[in-house]
């Protein structure tokens, strides 16, 4: 009896860890491409492929269950309700306090997107400007006012002001128009005394009016250049700015006092971008980076260094007892070649 009982010990130490491993373990998900999609009823991107290779490796099997924002998907991981996270999970000091993270599975960091054409400035959209109509607007007021004002004093001088004065409205101002542009017509120079005055005071300020509205023209083209050029964070404040909400990247921008539009996912957050909604657009780096050369080629670009360097892990309950075997796969996928392969698959050459 005593050596059967022996036998039966050995078995469940030798055998009772594979049975356990081989149970189907329960996978948290959320849409991030190119970390995490489905396709044609697959599961795929980065994240999705390295944890197939690892419970191949592993000899586990798994389901996946893809929820739709990132709170929700690591509620279950702080509850226990699920074996792992897989996506574009960052390792936060926050994170770390009510759940575990596996090593790292990918450097990435924060980035800005803007728009394609931001940096491109006409001068039509310059005379456009509130400011630039409001000149634009006083200089006009300015030329009737001084040809009515010629009228007056010469309508009873010569033919060309003998109008009444409602008649005499646009021929007074195409007189002024000339005087600022051209110097005045030399047959319609003022006769009478007041006139002669008036057009010599008219004649040295259109001198100065003229350089007021190139140096206005000027000033409004480089204020335009300097404002929509995005080139780092210091740029954006005053711009649109739109993230994901509860994310890293929601919490950068709240510790720097810059307000921004929150989006519950970045397909809505690209959709705001792509209708003109947003400015710039701040999150992950590699999301950001596939956008531009795939789906957003042509509409956006990414701006500036990465900033604020952070890793993704995967995330897995406080004190999992499969955070050993999924580490040590995870240095077996890297020695043996297969991270490589599936970091080129979605990202290139490193």
């Amino acid at each position: 009896m005593k050596h059967v009982l022996r036998i039966l010990a050995t078995f469940f130490v030798l055998f009772g860890p594979f049975s356990a491993t081989a149970q189907d373990h329960k996978v948290m998900t959320v849409t991030r491409v190119p970390f995490s999609m489905e396709e044609d009823g697959e599961q795929t991107g980065f994240a999705m492929d390295l944890w197939d290779a690892l419970a191949k490796d592993l000899g586990w099997s798994y389901t996946v269950s893809r929820v739709d924002n990132f709170p929700e998907m690591l509620e279950t991981i702080e509850n226990g309700e699920a074996d792992a996270a897989v996506g574009n999970i960052s390792i936060t000091s926050s994170r770390e306090l009510v759940m575990d993270f596996t090593q790292p599975i990918f450097e990435a960091g924060l980035q800005i997107m803007t728009r394609a054409d931001g940096g491109e400035i006409s001068i039509w959209s310059a005379i456009m400007s509130r400011d630039m109509v409001l000149a634009i607007a006083g200089a006009f007021a300015l030329l009737f006012g001084g040809g009515m004002l010629m009228w007056y004093f010469e309508k009873h001088h010569q033919e060309y002001f003998a109008l009444p004065a409602r008649k005499a409205m646009f021929p007074a101002f195409w007189w002024a128009l000339n005087l600022v542009v051209n110097g005045g017509f030399e047959e319609r120079q003022p006769r009478s005394p007041l006139g002669r005055v008036f057009g010599v005071f008219l004649v040295i300020s259109s001198l100065f009016l003229v350089s007021v509205f190139v140096a206005r023209i000027t000033a409004v083209l480089t204020i335009e250049a300097i404002q929509s050029n995005v080139s780092g964070i210091g740029d954006l404040y005053g711009k649109t700015v739109g993230t994901v909400e509860n994310s890293t990247a929601a919490e950068f921008l709240l510790r720097r006092d810059l307000n921004f539009d929150p989006y519950s996912n970045p397909q809505e957050l690209i959709e705001a971008f792509e209708q003109g909604d947003i400015d710039a657009v701040v999150f992950d780096a590699p999301i950001l980076a596939y956008y531009v050369s795939h789906e957003g080629k042509g509409i956006g670009r990414v701006v500036g260094p990465i900033f604020l360097p952070e890793n993704y892990g995967i995330a897995l309950p406080t004190s999992s007892p499969h955070a050993d075997q999924i580490n040590h796969s995870l240095l077996k996928l890297r020695e043996d070649g297969t991270y490589n392969q599936i970091y080129r698959k979605w990202f290139g050459q490193k």
